[in-house]
């Protein structure tokens, strides 16, 4: 055997390429998570033919607008939406996708070069990637314009989809850690909230371009985001067809230093992720060095009592804090209470009285009370042994509730009448306000003692089985006692509008705020003893989920 042969013969195959390596992994991924259930694999061919039909449903759109004078202000907002949900994607649905933790390639030895060019790649196989691929092309061939257009628009497309699919690599590698957090999981609870207010505002950006003159009324947001890349890419299609070269290869090189940029970032905080010790190497160190700086408490905790109402106070806000299902709960109702009058303001018929949706959105937060400490409820239970006790659990909860809701319906009233109008209505739609979640802090705490219900730690369902009807008398009944308790302060607004005295509503300034509290205070003191002896039937009824 020859030399040549002998060294042939010991020689190790070569190695596979890594981006190979990555494709496949990819599509095993993939092919594996579809066995799992019959119901992940329909959902998954459902999204695929949504997606499809989206995609197919716009190009067709956009084409059709092909010669129109406006179309490339429309394809510059479209691509400018796209690339922003791009970014997105990785902070809201952090477990879309489980190639998007690199931390799960720390032990393995591969160099940061090479694996971000084979994760690129890789992330390019996908419904995402292809719709993206043909929304961009549909806008490029809407404004491409002659031989020179088609030529740039090649690249733009191109450069577009490399962009997004980079800008989502980049964010989930520089914030996996968070993502893969607790807080990371709070943040993909809330996800559906900003998808609720995201549609909301594309339902009235819809309706003004109803009414509007066309796709004229884009030019003025398309003549900024035409600077910004991956947009710029898209842009140069357009002025390389009406022969403005200059800008056209202006555009394309912001989109391309945008990528170079990227990829320097993602390469950044890729080595940085593989490199450095995560905090559950470092929790022990940090506790320890906390307990030698003797550091305390910090913020609020500083400011309440050390008794009973400041525990509870700190108690009920951390709960509202750390607790996904609290989170999600006190998130909507502060999202929607300030969309309200945003709202109907752009539509067109805003009243200022829809402010009144702040307090009523807080208000309720005080319903099911017991029912929202889930199983720790039990711990609470052992505390209260008088009627005593029960009152100053109660108020407790209502002042935690009051900090974060009179600053926030302030700020709406406020708001309101700064964007609606008109300022003279605002001291009695302020004074009306706080009248009502005082109202609802009382009925709130009727409604926590006779009608609890618990709410499953586990899941997406927010009342347990067989619970439902309770928890709906629970809710609009409680509604429905507090408006009736309010009554009176709004048949002395009715009254004082109907006889003409205008110049004497400020005083329901002061006497909402009066009786707001008087209201509040009468129901906690009403409900204690009767919390205190209905403790058994409570904590049965909460122990349910």
């Amino acid at each position: 055997m020859s030399t040549e042969s002998a060294a042939a013969a010991v020689r190790p195959a070569a190695a596979p390429s890594l981006t190979a390596v990555f494709v496949r992994l990819k599509l095993t991924l993939l092919r594996n998570g579809l066995r799992q259930s019959t119901g992940r694999t329909l959902a998954y061919v459902s999204s695929v033919l949504v997606g499809l039909l989206f995609a197919a449903g716009v190009v067709t759109g956009l084409i059709a607008l092909r010669g129109n004078a406006h179309v490339g202000a429309l394809v510059v907002l479209l691509t400018g939406i796209l690339t922003l949900g791009w970014a997105a994607m990785p902070l809201f649905f952090p477990a879309s996708d489980e190639t998007l933790d690199p931390t799960r390639l720390v032990m393995l030895p591969l160099r940061p070069r090479p694996l971000i060019v084979s994760l690129l790649v890789a992330s390019l196989v996908g419904i995402g990637p292809f719709v993206t691929l043909a929304l961009v092309t549909g806008s490029v061939i809407a404004v491409a314009d002659g031989a020179a257009a088609a030529a740039v628009g090649v690249v733009a497309v191109v450069l577009v989809v490399l962009v997004c699919v980079s800008l989502a690599r980049a964010v989930a590698t520089a914030s996996v850690r968070l993502l893969t957090s607790r807080r990371g999981r709070d943040l993909a609870v809330l996800s559906g909230l900003f998808i609720a207010i995201g549609a909301q505002g594309v339902n009235i950006a819809a309706q003004k371009l109803g009414r509007s003159d066309g796709l004229s009324v884009l030019e003025p947001l398309g003549d900024i985001l035409r600077w910004v890349p991956p947009v710029s890419a898209v842009a140069a299609v357009d002025d390389a067809g009406h022969g403005a070269y200059g800008r056209a290869l202006a555009g394309l090189g912001l989109t391309v230093l945008a990528l170079v940029l990227l990829l320097w970032w993602w390469q950044r905080t890729l080595t940085t992720l593989m490199t450095s010790p995560d905090s559950s190497t470092l929790q022990a160190v940090e506790k320890d060095t906390a307990r030698r700086s003797g550091g305390g408490e910090r913020g609020l905790a500083r400011l309440l009592s050390r008794g009973r109402t400041g525990t509870v106070i700190l108690r009920t806000l951390r709960y509202g804090w750390r607790d996904p299902k609290s989170k999600m709960s006190w998130s909507t109702a502060l999202a929607a209470g300030l969309l309200v009058p945003v709202i109907s303001s752009l539509q067109g018929n805003g009243s200022i009285y829809t402010a009144f949706s702040a307090a009523t959105l807080l208000g309720m937060q005080m319903y099911n009370q017991f029912g929202q400490d889930t199983s720790a409820f039990w711990m609470v239970a052992s505390t209260i042994a008088t009627p005593r006790d029960a009152y100053q659990e109660l108020r407790a909860r209502a002042l935690a509730l009051a900090l974060v809701a009179i600053p926030y319906v302030t700020l709406v009233v406020v708001g309101s009448a700064a964007l609606i109008g008109p300022w003279s209505a605002f001291l009695e739609v302020y004074g009306l306000s706080l009248a009502v979640l005082g109202a609802l802090l009382a009925t709130g705490a009727l409604s926590s003692v006779f009608f609890p219900y618990s709410i499953p730690s586990e899941g997406n369902k927010n009342v347990a089985p067989g619970q439902g009807a309770i928890a709906w008398f629970s809710l609009f009944g409680g509604v429905v006692v507090g408006a009736v308790l309010c009554a009176p302060l709004l048949a002395l607004t009715i009254w004082l509008h109907v006889a003409g005295l205008h110049h004497l509503l400020w005083v329901l300034l002061p006497l909402g705020a009066v009786y707001g509290v008087g209201i509040a205070e009468l129901g906690l003191r009403v409900m204690a003893p009767r919390a205190a002896q209905r403790l058994p039937e409570i904590l049965t009824a909460v122990s349910k989920g």
